[in-house]
């Protein structure tokens, strides 16, 4: 089966999250890369959403934290307030699963304004819980279409701290776990190296090149010693994608590929 890049995307993204593992997921491409690994390779990952369902099984992608369809598939349904005190700051939650609007190259994230603050050229939707998942989940991953536009060299606005500087910098400002551990695009993965803390090139999609990457970064890219192509979409991953995106757009009113 053919794919779209987009479709490389969410299942590169969807394989991270581990099988059993309790999943903190942002709404849009985080939710679809989190439902299409329930739907194929962890079919036991707990779904976490911030307005209070735990275990969600939707079968239709969800417009906002408050879809209705979360909440009747839970296995239970409890206070935001618990969500954050018990099951985040407690150390409950595995992987925070993140989008950005802007990320930097130690996977600092904006979702807040382009430009000056205070007279911005675009102002975004806001934090959300994404500071407090980015600061206290086990583990960060970050989902995002690759561009120079939002990969930038310095960020307008930092929303939600990855890892601040690079080096030490997430220690010294006590936050606890280990950050963002993947950044994965419509060209590429991107890892952490060891030490630094900046975000190198892990592995390049099927027919993407080096050039492409650099091409679409928004600072000085650099590449893993030893850089992997991601393995092709499968035909089960696919027709799951499809079928959710299928299901969510006829529930939306949507046109296809706009779920």
């Amino acid at each position: 089966m053919t794919y779209t890049t987009n479709e490389m995307m969410t299942v590169a993204a969807a394989r991270r999250l581990k099988n059993g593992s309790v999943c903190f997921v942002g709404i849009g491409l985080p939710s679809k890369a989190a439902n299409l690994a329930r739907l194929t390779s962890s079919p036991d990952v707990v779904l976490i959403y911030e307005s209070g369902p735990i275990g969600a099984k939707p079968s239709v992608l969800p417009l906002s934290i408050g879809d209705g369809e979360l909440a009747e598939t839970a296995d239970t349904v409890v206070p935001t307030g618990e969500i954050f005190r018990y099951w985040l700051q407690g150390g409950r939650i595995d992987v925070g699963f993140l989008g950005a609007a802007q990320v930097d190259r130690f996977g600092n994230i904006n979702t807040t304004v382009v430009g000056d603050y205070f007279s911005p050229k675009v102002r975004l939707p806001g934090a959300g819980g994404a500071p407090e998942i980015a600061g206290s989940a086990k583990s960060v991953l970050i989902i995002l279409k690759q561009s120079a536009r939002s990969f930038v060299d310095k960020l307008d606005f930092i929303t939600s701290v990855g890892h601040g500087e690079g080096g030490d910098s997430r220690k010294r400002l006590g936050l606890p776990g280990a950050g963002p551990v993947g950044i994965i695009t419509d060209l590429c993965i991107m890892e952490p190296e060891a030490g630094t803390h900046e975000f190198v090139v892990s592995a390049l999609h099927p027919g993407v090149t080096r050039e492409q990457v650099v091409a679409a970064t928004g600072w000085a890219i650099r590449f893993a010693d030893n850089v992997e192509t991601t393995a092709e979409p499968t035909d089960v991953e696919l027709t799951a994608l499809r079928d959710l995106e299928a299901r969510t757009a006829a529930a939306h009113g949507q046109a296809p590929g706009e779920a």
